[in-house]
């Protein structure tokens, strides 16, 4: 009897223990307005405690859509992300509001940090794949058309110059590694990318040299000349002048009547793929 009683008095206590809960829950956000909720979100956020500022973005969002402040919460959401160094999830939350908010007034800030989700992402080494350092200067390309008088766009120009100086350094080490194989043909159309893409990387003086170098080892002696003229104008000590130099002055090779097959060029730590079935 005594069993039956004291287990009658446990199940009692779970509604009651339940109900608690749910009102510890509720006491959080007790006779608080939407503003007041998304401003302690923004403390929390700023002293890094980031589980509580999401708690109170989310709060804000998902109970109060028809206040104009739910806006403001959904955008910090992605910004709590973003300093949580949680960026395929910043990008994820940025690139919704930007889906939800198209003319909002902040998009050019939405724009900025969508950016800055992938290039974080990106691997500094320029022999990894460099797949987000792309899609970071296609978010970026045309920002200041875009968005003219942005106070973002001395920041998008800064890393957008950073992303794509790092392309050009794989493009480089590309090239680099077809010319230790003497694949010229391969070097020539690295180097041509290079300098067509990203004329204001500092790898294009070293680039123009390679070119001339291919160019010559295939037989254009007239396509070497040009590439050596364009090179002058980078080449301010004349080092790699005076390394083209050296070899333009012995004949000009000719290029192969058939393709020799070279391995082609593997990004470090991955492996190789098939092609795509067409």
């Amino acid at each position: 009897m005594r069993f039956a009683l004291i287990a009658a008095l446990l199940f009692a206590s779970v509604p009651a223990s339940a109900q608690s809960v749910r009102s510890g829950v509720g006491s959080r956000y007790a006779k608080m307005s939407p503003v007041e909720i998304y401003e302690r979100g923004l403390r929390s956020m700023r002293r890094g405690y980031y589980t509580k500022a999401l708690e109170d973005f989310n709060r804000v969002r998902n109970y109060h859509r028809d206040d104009p402040i739910s806006v403001k919460a959904q955008l910090a959401i992605a910004d709590v992300y973003f300093k949580k160094h949680d960026y395929e999830q910043a990008r994820f939350a940025y690139e919704e509001f930007a889906t939800y908010h198209p003319r909002h007034e902040n998009l050019d800030y939405v724009t900025f940090q969508i950016g800055m989700s992938i290039y974080k992402r990106a691997p500094l080494a320029a022999g990894r794949d460099q797949t987000a350092t792309r899609s970071a200067v296609n978010i970026w390309s045309g920002f200041p058309a875009r968005f003219p008088g942005s106070t973002y766009a001395p920041e998008v120009e800064k890393y957008l110059g950073r992303a794509r100086n790092r392309l050009a350094r794989k493009e480089l080490r590309i090239a680099r590694f077809y010319e230790d194989r003497q694949a010229w043909g391969a070097v020539q159309g690295r180097t041509e990318v290079l300098v067509r893409r990203f004329p204001e990387s500092g790898y294009v003086p070293e680039a123009y040299a390679l070119l001339a170098i291919a160019r010559h080892a295939w037989g254009d002696v007239q396509g070497a000349q040009e590439a050596r003229q364009n090179l002058v104008a980078f080449d301010d000590s004349g080092t790699l002048v005076a390394k083209v130099d050296r070899h333009l002055a012995r004949p000009p090779g000719e290029r192969p009547r058939e393709e020799v097959f070279i391995r082609p060029y593997r990004v470090r730590g991955l492996m190789p793929q098939a092609p795509p079935s067409r």
